[in-house]
């Protein structure tokens, strides 16, 4: 807790609503609904005047229409309201370094690390200012909570709603908060609310009264300390300014129930695609595939499968969906379906059992080269002739032992010579019968044995091969040394992390 109220908590109103509103002078003033809007659409946001009659967020999307029928009803347009999110975050920065995003509309700000408040009366007039910024640069309006707490500057905005600052003096928290439901303090929902009610407690100011011992009895050590301190007003959480995402996850809820498992299947993919195309524009991969299924009485199943490294591989995460709906019961139809991507990181392993589409066949003569464009967005070309670099390429007409039956250790790479700055980008591979082409990926120095090899794996009697990306991280290696590969099959794949 800090002795002055210099952290701020910024919450914009009814922000979807307020947005179309304000890019809709037509829709001013006028009951504004954003959600999806099917039959089993959900409510978005709900603009003030849409408020009046009953409708708030979460709410069914029919309920809305009885409620208010003569509402406009909207779907969402995310581009937008994150394009004045952005907006609305660079004032934000302006005043501190310290910017804690929670969603496109609301963000916490460290006031005393950006210098432009150290007591209440700079803090106000910084809120004020603030507001004033936002409602010239972007004509929304935002309400906005100080103090000295995280919670409490949350609390503190949901109670200056709409379009107003309240701010709340340090040493006043307990008598501020004692008179209101314990739903207002954060992770207390419906069913954690409710096992309070039983006990006869509703307000903060009585949760504070039973003690951290009688609430540890009732909800558990972690959750029971955990309120205590928050009854008595105490929270040293800090703002933090990069929130690391825990997964990225895409999900649908159909209008009518599916039945076919075909469709079924076919919307997976679809969804497996939309999850890959998140997760590569946020800058991630991820290890664990998750697979989410409503069912028509909506029991919900989530089945996951954890890959052996990250990947941002489409095809990666497509098979590991379509395995994990194998073992899910879609009888009686589905409602909703998802997919998602968690364990995330910086960088992508390349998964081994990847299977990308092959070259186009090569002329048998060997001499009908296909563009071969391996995992890391090189294209090597399969002529069948020697390289003007003056290493041989592979004949493009052999058809080599299947990569399934045959181990790839021992393959050779043909080393330049010393002092080589760099290879040139392809190579023939002097050893290994079952592997024909290979290009060295990005970032490969010579004599670092860092970087990823791509090699094409033959089928035995097809014209068609795999192409498999290797990831080389042994500094002791040497271009010419041989690649710890192991043997690749459909079932299986290497042994060990090359």
């Amino acid at each position: 807790m800090r002795a002055a109220p210099t952290i701020l908590h910024l919450d914009m109103d009814a922000f979807y609503a307020s947005v179309e509103q304000a890019s809709k002078p037509s829709l001013q003033g006028k009951a504004v609904i954003v959600g999806g809007l099917g039959p089993r659409g959900v409510v978005a946001t709900a603009s003030y005047e849409a408020r009046r009659f009953g409708v708030h967020s979460a709410m069914p999307m029919g309920q809305a229409r009885r409620l208010c029928p003569n509402g406009a009803y909207l779907i969402p347009r995310f581009s937008l309201y994150r394009q004045v999110s952005d907006v609305v975050m660079a004032l934000l920065r302006e005043l501190s370094p310290l910017v804690e995003p929670l969603s496109l509309d609301e963000a916490f700000v460290d006031l005393e690390a950006g210098g432009v408040a150290f007591d209440s009366g700079s803090a106000r007039e910084t809120g004020e200012r603030l507001r004033a910024d936002i409602r010239a640069a972007t004509g929304l309006s935002g309400s906005v909570g100080l103090a000295g707490s995280k919670m409490l500057a949350k609390v503190a905005s949901e109670e200056a709603k709409p379009a107003g600052l309240l701010l709340i003096e340090p040493g006043t928290e307990r008598e501020l908060l004692a008179p209101k439901s314990v739903r207002t303090l954060p992770g207390v929902g419906p069913a954690t609310g409710e096992h309070l009610r039983r006990a006869g407690i509703t307000t903060v100011g009585e949760l504070a009264e039973a003690g951290e011992d009688e609430l540890v009895r009732m909800v558990g050590r972690s959750a029971g300390a955990g309120l205590y301190r928050m009854a008595l007003g105490l929270d040293d959480r800090p703002v933090v300014a990069e929130r690391d995402a825990k997964s990225v996850s895409v999900e649908d809820t159909f209008d009518v129930d599916l039945h076919d498992r075909v469709r079924i299947r076919g919307e997976v993919q679809r969804l497996a695609d939309r999850c890959v195309r998140r997760l590569r524009d946020s800058g991630h991969s991820g290890r664990t595939i998750v697979l989410k299924v409503r069912r028509y009485d909506f029991s919900t199943l989530t089945r996951s499968e954890t890959l052996r490294g990250p990947t941002d591989d489409p095809a990666v995460v497509r098979e590991a969906a379509a395995r994990l709906l194998e073992g899910v019961d879609t009888t009686g139809g589905v409602r909703l379906l998802g997919v998602g991507v968690s364990g995330l990181a910086d960088y992508t392993q390349e998964d081994l059992f990847a299977q990308s589409l092959a070259a186009e066949p090569d002329g048998a003569d060997g001499t009908g080269g296909a563009d071969v464009a391996d995992r890391t967005g090189r294209t090597g070309r399969m002529d069948g002739t020697d390289g003007t670099d003056g290493t041989d390429r592979a004949g493009g007409g052999a058809v080599a032992a299947g990569a399934a039956e045959a181990e790839a250790e021992g393959v050779h790479g043909a080393a330049g010579p010393p002092g080589e700055p760099e290879p040139a980008p392809e190579r023939r591979w002097s050893a290994g019968s079952d592997v024909r082409h290979a290009v060295y990926g990005p970032g490969w120095v010579q004599g670092s044995g860092v970087g990823r090899v791509t090699v094409r794996f033959e089928q035995p009697g097809s014209e068609t091969g795999r192409v498999r990306t290797f990831r080389v991280d042994d500094p002791e290696l040497e271009p010419s040394d041989p690649l710890p590969l192991v043997g690749d099959g459909p079932e299986g794949g290497p042994e060990g992390r090359p």
